[in-house]
């Protein structure tokens, strides 16, 4: 089956803590049908020496998270997902479920795949929930305080890359708070992550949806995409991203109790904005397309054809950029504007108002 719902990879270009930026999707193909009793375990490096303060062997964590983390095929593509509780309910990405609302999913040891619909799905945030139709057997994972992760700890990242069920990989948190704009792609609309882990565990297609983990089996992450392209001729490696669980476990409980998502606590303007080129074909700006009536945009006399040149001292070239700036904002703050209108350069001050739920 080919894998479509993957870890997306994104162009990098990094800039202080923001990691802006888009290129292609990552699609492998699985040539087997997974088998549930199967685990790889990859290191990213060599396996951990046993050095003071380090583990010889995670075969214990593994042992912990492996019946928490499933397998969900949508018919067009594979990928991983959480067990938030003995309900049935899931938690995976956005980008897996896809336009699906029905699913298979495979529970560790149980090689029958069960039938799972779609509770709710909420892109911005790149996630989703499902119900398996028989609960039976399902462990819900720990989840810890991604709020306490730090670079430099250990994690592991667990599912099933190229539908290599039970799939380990293990590195490092590299950075925390990285904000990161996801590519959009055919059934799929791209998203700018706030507060995004990095990490050096590998994750590869299959992997999103699946867990990001402590050394303590403690789920801190929703494993999302990977950087690729190159930099001054050297391929990119060993840089993913994912969820903190905080903001999963906050999102897949509204949709579970509404639905839908309440709350988004994103940040928004009001308005709706496209790219505009310049005479020379590169990028010139982010345009005004439309204004919501009665928003933070209107409310700051902000019109249809204003070009918005910076956010906050931060340069806006491309939607991406603002959208990035937003990610890293929030509801009721203030905001400066550079904004280009006909010949005219002004500097406009709004207050952030919040981007709608789902």
């Amino acid at each position: 089956m080919k894998i479509t719902q993957r870890a997306r990879r994104a162009g990098v270009a990094v800039a202080a803590a923001a990691v802006i930026g888009g290129s292609g999707v990552a699609v492998g193909a699985a040539t087997a049908t997974p088998s549930p009793a199967a685990t790889t375990v990859q290191a990213a490096t060599s396996a951990p020496a046993a050095v003071a303060g380090t583990a010889a062997s995670y075969a214990d964590v593994v042992r912990q998270v492996l019946p928490s983390v499933v397998l969900i095929s949508t018919g067009e593509g594979l990928g991983s997902g959480v067990v938030l509780d003995r309900s049935g309910n899931i938690v995976t990405n956005a980008h897996v479920t896809g336009n699906a609302t029905t699913f298979k999913v495979q529970i560790p040891g149980d090689p029958v795949p069960r039938d799972a619909t779609l509770v709710g799905s909420y892109p911005p945030d790149d996630l989703a929930v499902i119900r398996v139709s028989d609960p039976a057997g399902l462990q819900p994972a720990r989840f810890g305080d991604s709020a306490a992760a730090q670079a430099g700890d250990v994690v592991l990242a667990v599912g099933n890359p190229l539908g290599l069920s039970g799939s380990v990989t293990s590195g490092i948190i590299s950075a925390t708070g990285r904000v990161v704009a996801e590519p959009a792609s055919a059934g799929t609309q791209g998203a700018t992550l706030p507060d995004a882990i990095q990490t050096s565990a590998p994750i590869n297609p299959g992997n999103s949806g699946g867990a990001l983990v402590t050394t303590s089996a403690e789920v801190i992450g929703i494993p999302t995409l990977t950087a690729g392209g190159t930099q001054g001729g050297t391929q990119v490696q060993g840089i993913g991203f994912a969820i903190p669980s905080n903001l999963a476990r906050d999102i897949a409980q509204q949709i579970i109790t509404s639905g839908k998502v309440t709350n988004s606590h994103r940040a928004a303007i009001g308005a709706q904005i496209g790219a505009v080129t310049g005479q020379d074909g590169t990028p010139a700006g982010t345009g005004i397309v439309a204004v919501t009536n009665g928003g933070p945009a209107d409310h700051a006399g902000l019109r249809p054809g204003d070009i918005i040149r910076a956010a906050g001292g931060t340069a806006t070239p491309a939607p991406q950029a603002l959208a990035g700036v937003l990610a890293a904002a929030h509801p009721g703050e203030q905001l400066a504007l550079d904004v280009l209108r006909g010949t005219q350069e002004l500097t406009i001050h709004l207050t952030l108002g919040e981007l709608p739920a789902s």
